[in-house]
């Protein structure tokens, strides 16, 4: 059997989000089926790391594919053709962008389709592409795989999908993700907060992440709490808008706010494993990985209790308005008792078992075979 896979965000040192998960679930899926070709279409020189067995074969396609245009060209010609020469039984996507010209049998993983529902977030261009091409995707997919019911919801009542056309499959969270000492808390608290505990944000600092209330809401626990917790914000400032830096510079806190950028994944495991709560308050979300990854770690988590984020907390997580600062705020001042904290650890522990990328894997396999 011959499988076709986008894997144009399989990039060194810049895995984010859907790169994570094609990683996470390719590298599964190649290894437990020797048996069966996969052809990885990059879009520049893949790092040795990402073909994952020897059953994988690298095929780097022309133009880098990082622009509206540039999408265009690379999927609708360059794609296109590869598949003709490939000849795959099937082409999975999994960043959702699709060969509208091939007639080869096409899944696309959906991980949300947000800019229908906030389009005053996204660059004009890029909009335009989102808007145009997302519906066609959803028509052109012989299946659709998306990470939460909510999404699947939300693709049928937009793009009028048949629901037997969608499959929920769980995202999970990086094995590496657990909890640590006591005294391993110590050492990362001094390295990044010099001791001091901290609330922690990480994301793509992009306006749907809330960072524009986040701010206010810290000030105003500060305020009623007068704690020394710091607030750490880890992701790089790519989508950092003005309405955010405005709120950031009206901060009467803001030298409480410690910003680390982008972090490798083992850095990322020892900080949100030392963060006093993580706080995930994002008004639009298709799953939000950062929440399982706390309750892997023993964290307690924030977020709101919009889109996909109640149903994939659970019980397990302190819910709010994102819209509203004071909600926001209040949890964070509830994040201070210990009986909380202590209570939503044990829970997050329960739900965790519910998240794994092996059964991820699987779920994407049986939609792929399923479909041959």
């Amino acid at each position: 059997m011959k499988i076709a896979v986008n894997t144009r965000l399989l990039l060194k040192g810049k895995l984010e989000g859907i790169g994570w998960v094609a990683y996470e679930t390719l590298s599964r899926i190649v290894k437990a089926h020797p048996e069966d070709e996969f052809y990885f279409l990059f879009d520049r020189k893949p790092d040795p790391k990402f073909i994952f067995a020897d059953n994988v074969k690298p095929v780097v396609l022309f133009p880098q594919a990082r622009h509206p245009f540039l999408y265009i060209i690379y999927f609708e010609i360059s794609v296109t053709r590869a598949l003709r020469k490939i000849r795959p039984d099937i082409y999975l996507s999994t960043d959702a962008y699709l060969s509208l010209r091939s007639k080869t049998p096409q899944i696309a993983v959906f991980h949300d389709i947000n800019f229908e529902h906030f389009p005053q977030d996204f660059p004009r261009l890029a909009l335009w592409h989102y808007k145009k091409f997302f519906p066609k995707y959803a028509r052109k997919a012989k299946q659709i795989i998306t990470v939460s019911g909510f999404s699947k919801q939300d693709i049928i009542d937009n793009y009028k999908v048949e629901p037997d056309k969608i499959n929920v499959v769980y995202n999970a969270a990086n094995e590496g993700f657990k909890p640590l000492s006591d005294a391993e808390k110590i050492q990362i608290r001094e390295k990044y907060t010099s001791g001091y505990q901290y609330f922690m944000f990480v994301g793509s600092l992009h306006p749907r992440k809330n960072l524009a209330r986040l701010f206010p809401a810290y000030d105003i626990f500060k305020e009623k709490t007068d704690s020394d917790v710091k607030l750490l914000i880890v992701g790089e400032k790519r989508w950092w808008t003005e309405p955010i830096q405005r709120a950031y510079e009206a901060m009467k806190h803001k030298d409480d706010v410690v910003f680390v950028g982008h972090l490798q994944m083992k850095e990322l495991n020892e900080v949100t494993a030392a963060a006093l709560a993580s706080v995930y308050v994002s008004y639009f979300e298709g799953f939000g990985i950062p929440i399982v990854e706390a309750f892997k770690c023993d964290v307690p988590v924030i977020t709101s209790n919009v889109t996909s984020m109640p149903e994939v907390a659970g019980d397990a997580a302190l819910l709010v308005d994102p819209f509203n600062v004071d909600s926001i705020a209040e949890a964070m001042v509830k994040m201070l008792n210990e009986d909380v904290r202590r209570n939503l650890i044990e829970k997050g522990r329960v739900r965790r078992e519910d998240f794994s990328w092996d059964k991820a894997a699987a779920g994407w396999w049986n939609v792929i075979k399923n479909n041959i």
